[in-house]
């Protein structure tokens, strides 16, 4: 096994057990640009995020479900569009915005602007109210 591979799989097992535990995923403390989100049981795995102002994060998100999700990162009033909304396939062409069908992994990429809150959530019918939404805190 080389280096590289080396670092890379542990890499991977420390985002797998710090998602576990509810925080944000060791490639995001080791790189800055991608956290790993993981769907389980109709739930975003971690619930919290904190990341930096300005900076602009690509999301891994792995959907272990055997139902089709989305995730929609953006402010309240994104997130009220989205739930009152008819979309119900997003193909990534927007930032932050992207379908999650059973059992797949899927990337999108989200810059961060001035520091607060931000969700992130699926509106497919009844996801939100049953609890599949984050909050992003953004720090100065």
């Amino acid at each position: 096994m080389t280096r590289g591979h080396t670092a890379t799989c542990v890499a991977g097992l420390l985002a797998v057990l710090c998602a576990g535990a509810g925080c944000t995923s060791a490639s995001q403390a080791a790189t800055g640009t991608v956290i790993h989100i993981e769907i389980h049981h109709s739930r975003f795995v971690p619930a919290t995020i904190s990341v930096g102002e300005g900076q602009t994060v690509r999301f891994v998100v792995h959907n272990s479900d055997p139902i089709d999700h989305e995730f929609i990162v953006g402010d309240q009033a994104t997130q009220d569009r989205h739930e009152h909304g008819v979309d119900d396939h997003h193909d990534g062409s927007v930032p932050g915005e992207i379908s999650v069908p059973a059992s797949t992994v899927v990337t999108t990429t989200y810059h961060f602007g001035p520091p607060g809150q931000i969700f992130y959530g699926c509106h497919l019918p009844g996801h939100w109210a049953y609890g599949m939404h984050g909050v992003i805190r953004v720090a100065a």
